[in-house]
């Protein structure tokens, strides 16, 4: 994985500097903007493989930025922001961002971090078992097309990000079996540490406003209180 191609949207010259050195000296294409409303452009023109993106920027903020660009493309975002706010964070996930840096963030994290999303964006998870006769997951209301990446909800299709595919596809693969909280992590996220259940959270509630008809009362995606999730087939004993 070499020569990707990084948005970085900051109104703050010395970030955008910052991150830029240190992205291109581990082999990426940089592309810079100091603010939300030049993002859709250089999306179209360059179609940048991640995009780091400052929460908090005068006029269009990145959380805006984040809902009008998930109307069009799945492109990994990394959210970055000047305050450890947890409401920041989850508002951030919340609108279809995939994980989160903290500022001041140490370049060698922040690397990581890239590597990490880029490798689930675009290869094939590794973890999750393959279902032994079909690239379709059925289960009572729901059904998981693995090739076409595509879910339908009572024969209705729904969009997920790429992360909450992957998700999906891990429970949908190993129905009634609990996932805990950092195993989940540590798999869909590609981090043993930095990462917290937050993240986790934010994409599971996320899943289950897609999935559900009454997510405070999951069928599909179930809560195992203290310990993980995992995802219910009614079919089975």
């Amino acid at each position: 994985m070499a020569g990707e191609k990084i948005l970085v949207v900051d109104d703050e010259a010395v970030v955008r500097k910052l991150a830029s050195h240190h992205l291109v000296k581990n082999g990426f294409q940089v592309i810079t903007a100091e603010d939300g409303y030049k993002v859709f452009d250089l999306l179209r023109t360059h179609r940048p493989n991640l995009i780091i993106l400052d929460i908090l920027m005068p006029g269009l903020d990145g959380i805006e930025v984040c809902r009008e660009v998930r109307k069009e493309s799945d492109v990994p975002i990394i959210f970055l922001t000047s305050k450890n706010d947890s409401s920041d964070i989850v508002l951030g996930l919340g609108v279809g961002g995939d994980d989160y840096i903290i500022k001041p963030f140490n370049p060698n994290e922040m690397i990581a971090r890239v590597r990490a999303n880029l490798r689930r964006h675009f290869l094939p998870s590794s973890n999750c078992e393959p279902p032994e006769k079909s690239q379709l997951l059925h289960f009572p209301g729901l059904e998981i097309d693995l090739n076409n990446r595509t879910v339908l909800v009572d024969g209705s299709p729904i969009t997920l990000t790429n992360k909450e595919f992957e998700l999906l596809v891990l429970l949908a693969q190993n129905p009634n079996r609990i996932f805990k909280y950092d195993h989940l992590l540590e798999l869909v996220w590609k981090f043993n540490d930095n990462t917290d259940n937050r993240t986790l959270m934010v994409h599971i509630n996320r899943l289950r406003k897609k999935i559900e008809q009454n997510p405070s009362q999951p069928r599909y995606i179930i809560t195992v209180r203290g310990i993980g999730y995992k995802l219910h087939n009614s079919k089975e004993k």
